[in-house]
């Protein structure tokens, strides 16, 4: 049997472990131990896991991970969810569908705090539903603004899914944050011009506009958040600027979080204690799938696979963007069925290689692959954020939501189709820090 037959069939029988809902990190692990070896011995392969181990746990570029995870996370317990979204709203909710409009905003705001969807999606239901069910907006514009907010959490930087891109393929992590910020915001611009052209159709979708606040109200509600501001752009401008490398910037935001919250005594022991907690036990499960992902990396190199792929697909008469549609079409299967995780470590070993070798930009590739599994978050039979909502609110059917978000789908796929129009939007920022 060739080692290209053995690297597909372990290709295949990764992705049944993984839709078995098996660990992704353990999954990757065994699959890539095994693998390895048995195309060379197994003494290579114990030996091979040790040093993959250490190299992963002991990288300085992977410090920047845990620390903006804890950044968030301490945000996050510290209750600025219910703060950014007031805020928002004093600015937003008196035009129809404010309050749709607004939890795109928060969501945007605090996607610069979390990097993660799922976190951004429960905190932000968990403050918004509530307040739009209370004001009379229909269910399914309610869940699809939450839904679509929730997206920004791994596009706005810091984005916990560019920086394990970076990783998985030795891109500069600086440029990659940097790259999502103008798709992010284009994002967030297309979704509350989507809401507002739902409701100009149908305004029953939302009441009428509640009672505008005031100049000097909309100032006040900007006091709690201001320090936020100032974190996001001490990190995050730190980066483009070139004061800070992505690991000091990430100190930076973490250790600016924790003086915040101590000093405006927004978090309690436990809530510290539990922010802490969940920081290390996403860092810990963060870790383990990055192993996981070199080690199977390592198994794929020697089954020649990505060679062999990117040598077939250079030696065809077609059109690189034939094949790149073909690339973003498979990743949008995969995310019906895949976590955006578990599909970047599965592909990305195989995948680069063959964009790079096609002479498109590995920074603007990295957008393009997270607008896809965006794209996978909303839709069923996964729809992870759809799920997260309709855990929050049981109130709103799952079909309903499923059914609200096809329009935030559709401004996505317009999107995406831009980016690739023009890879400039994407890769200007990121051209200016050379």
């Amino acid at each position: 049997m060739s080692t290209e037959m053995i690297g597909v069939i372990a290709i295949i029988i990764l992705l049944i472990l993984i839709l078995l809902r098996a660990p992704v990190g353990l999954s990757l692990l065994l699959i890539g131990f095994v693998g390895y070896g048995y195309l060379t011995r197994w003494e290579v392969g114990l030996a091979q896991l040790g040093m993959t181990t250490y190299n992963v746990a002991s990288s300085y570029v992977l410090s920047v991970m845990p620390l903006f995870i804890l950044m968030g996370m301490i945000l996050s317990y510290s209750g600025l969810g219910k703060d950014l979204f007031d805020g928002v709203d004093r600015w937003f909710g008196h035009v129809r569908g404010g309050l749709a409009m607004a939890t795109i905003g928060a969501s945007a705001i605090f996607s610069a705090i979390s990097g993660s969807a799922n976190a951004t999606t429960a905190t932000v239901a968990r403050v918004t539903l509530p307040e739009m069910k209370r004001y009379g907006y229909n269910p399914g514009l309610a869940a699809s603004s939450v839904a679509a907010g929730g997206t920004l959490g791994i596009l706005i930087p810091p984005s916990v899914a560019l920086i394990l891109y970076g990783v998985l393929t030795m891109e500069p992590i600086g440029p990659l944050l940097i790259a999502g910020l103008i798709p992010g915001i284009l994002c967030m611009l297309i979704f509350i011009l989507t809401i507002y052209i739902q409701v100009r159709k149908n305004p029953d979708l939302a009441p009428t506009a509640l009672k505008k606040a005031s100049l000097k109200e909309r100032f006040q509600s900007l006091i709690p958040i201001w320090p936020f501001f100032l974190i996001f752009f001490l990190s995050v401008g730190g980066i483009y600027f070139g004061i800070f490398t992505p690991t000091e910037a990430a100190g930076v935001g973490a250790f600016g979080a924790f003086l915040y919250t101590v000093l405006s005594r927004r978090l309690d022991w436990e809530k510290m204690k539990d922010a802490f907690n969940e920081s290390a036990r996403l860092t810990a499960m963060i870790f383990v799938i990055l192993i996981g992902a070199s080690l199977f990396g390592s198994f794929l190199a020697i089954t020649k696979i990505p060679m062999s792929l990117s040598a077939t697909v250079a030696g065809m008469d077609v059109s690189p963007y034939v094949i790149l549609v073909l690339i973003l079409l498979v990743y949008l299967i995969m995310g019906l069925f895949l976590e955006g995780i578990a599909i970047q470590v599965l592909t990305l070993p195989i995948v680069y290689p063959l964009v790079i070798s096609l002479g498109f930009d590995g920074v603007w590739f990295a957008v393009m692959m997270v607008m896809m599994i965006n794209i996978g978050l909303l839709t069923p039979p996964l729809g992870v954020l759809c799920y997260i909502i309709h855990g929050i609110d049981k109130s709103i059917p799952l079909e309903r939501i499923f059914v609200s978000v096809i329009p935030m789908l559709i401004s996505m796929v317009v999107l995406t189709i831009l980016f690739i129009i023009f890879p400039q939007i994407i890769t200007f920022l990121p051209n200016l820090m050379q």
